[in-house]
């Protein structure tokens, strides 16, 4: 185990109030603001912990620009409006987006970009990315303006703290960290009825471990609210599923896993995402059915946009370009793996590509 400075802060709130949840942990590791992962380095790309989608192929964010400019011509194209991103990265994704839009007329002129970011080291690279725009930053969903939104997150729920729970009987005993010499372990509290986890008791079994993100259902609410209010439409992508079911804690350095537990602060933390409670929690929203990553790309056209872009290249170039776009759609890599969910007001037409709205599980 790497002692790092989040180590020896952990162990000693451990050793002065008790285990804390997982939850807890990965906000330490994540945001503390002098040591935590995000607070302390770029951690996307090939000489960071994890490759993001947009990092991969400039298709992706073309594709998902020209999704959410179709959605804002079906709803009349107010103006203004709000583009806003949820956790930006380096801002490839907004950049990607806005060169695809440039083509949609009066969308720029309509457009006031928002980014939702609480890293400085972030905020400066996205500010010199996104240089010939006038974005505006927040750290607070709940800031963003009372009027129509269009809004993407990519891979910005799962890093989200989880709270972990295995069901014994019709009690659930949590997953706590708990000191070990001289790092960390996880330990099991005692089993206790739990009113959240109540209506999985039909589809679990003694054993099994249900996943919960309290952060993500009050963001999905705002988001939900802000459209159904005012219009608009949201695109949530990552990696995860409808209804918790297993353990998918886990962490990355240099892009293979390691012990989430091993170097407090130096590694990203993560979890699948569990779209139901996301889903429910947008309402009055509409929820649209969860699409795979890979057949919402084709819908929209990526075969023919990779084509187009490999007639202009050749040798090692095409090949890679290729790599990308299979990267991005087949499903044993990112196609199924990946997710997604769209929310638009009551009455909207669906955003291009996905799955038809339902109210249920895909």
């Amino acid at each position: 185990m790497a002692m790092t400075p989040l180590t020896d802060q952990i162990r000693r709130r451990i050793a002065a109030e008790g285990p804390i949840t997982l939850a807890e942990y990965m906000r330490i590791c994540l945001l503390d603001p002098a040591h935590g992962y995000y607070a302390t380095r770029d951690p996307f790309g090939a000489a960071g912990d994890f490759v993001t989608a947009p990092e991969i192929s400039q298709m992706f964010g073309e594709l998902i620009g020209l999704a959410l400019a179709q959605s804002w011509l079906d709803q009349g194209s107010p103006s203004p409006f709000t583009l806003a991103e949820a956790g930006p990265g380096r801002g490839t994704l907004m950049a990607d987006i806005l060169r695809a839009t440039r083509v949609v007329p009066g969308f720029h002129a309509a457009m006031r970009i928002v980014l939702i970011e609480a890293s400085p080291k972030l905020r400066n690279a996205q500010a010199e990315k996104l240089a010939d725009y006038t974005p505006a930053w927040t750290d607070k969903i709940d800031d963003l303006p009372r009027r129509p939104l269009w809004f993407v997150a990519n891979e910005f729920f799962d890093a989200l703290p989880i709270r972990q729970f295995h069901r014994h009987g019709d009690g659930w005993a949590e997953v706590m960290v708990a000191l070990d010499d001289p790092g960390l372990r996880l330990a099991l509290a005692a089993p206790l009825p739990l009113p959240e986890l109540a209506h999985r008791l039909p589809d679990t079994r003694d054993g099994d471990i249900v996943e919960l993100c309290p952060a993500a259902r009050p963001v999905a609410a705002t988001i939900g609210q802000r459209i159904a209010t005012y219009g608009g439409a949201a695109l949530l992508i990552d990696y995860g599923g409808w209804r918790s079911l297993g353990d998918t804690f886990q962490a990355l350095t240099a892009h293979e896993p390691v012990d989430p537990l091993a170097a407090p602060g130096l590694a990203d933390l993560t979890a699948h995402v569990d779209f139901e409670p996301i889903a429910l929690a947008a309402a009055p929203a509409v929820a649209s059915g969860l699409t795979p990553q890979g057949a919402f790309l084709e819908r929209l056209g990526i075969a023919a946009r990779a084509e187009a872009l490999a007639r202009r290249l050749s040798g090692t170039a095409r090949d890679s370009h290729l790599a990308a776009y299979r990267r991005l759609t087949l499903p044993e890599e990112m196609g199924t793996l990946f997710q997604i969910l769209a929310l638009t007001p009551p009455g909207a037409s669906p955003v291009p590509g996905m799955n038809d709205p339902r109210p249920s599980a895909p």
